[in-house]
């Protein structure tokens, strides 16, 4: 197993070029950014989310955080709420236009990969997707970043 480590380090490095090369060819004001993709993602699952909740769900100083976010508010993709919770802090709420570019962009995404797993066999494809799974959750539970994944309930519920 060991001589294969390099190798796994190897392709994943190419897998992460790869799937940036293959995004869409969509002109920018269309397109999300990577930062944009992810927050918009992680709100969407997870509901609002303050500076200080992305900042431990990502591991990013919220300066970062602060930028970004101000994007997608300028973007109109997310919008500056009060706590439902009755917290102090202000939470971030994806949009209706945030929610429709993140699901075209995702409908996309999807595509793409699409076309690179066509010919694959439907339980060569549900193999991978349950390696990647597993790979990803490995990274995640030493991290102690789990992500949520569509259709389980956020953390604490």
């Amino acid at each position: 197993m060991d001589d294969a480590i390099p190798q796994v380090e190897y392709e994943t490095m190419l897998l992460s070029r790869h799937l940036i090369a293959i995004r869409p060819r969509r002109n920018a004001e269309e397109r999300l950014d990577r930062s944009a993709y992810l927050l918009l993602s992680r709100i969407g699952i997870d509901g609002a989310l303050s500076i200080g909740e992305l900042s431990d769900a990502f591991g990013l100083d919220a300066s970062t955080l602060n930028r970004q976010t101000a994007a997608l508010v300028r973007a109109g993709f997310a919008e500056r709420i009060p706590d439902p919770d009755g917290g102090i802090a202000r939470k971030f709420r994806i949009t209706d236009k945030g929610a429709l570019a993140l699901d075209e962009e995702r409908t996309a995404n999807v595509a793409a990969v699409g076309r690179i797993l066509d010919g694959w066999e439907p339980d060569e494809v549900a193999e991978f997707a349950a390696y990647l799974h597993r790979f990803n959750t490995g990274i995640e539970r030493i991290d102690r970043r789990p992500w949520p994944r569509p259709g389980t309930p956020p953390a604490g519920e």
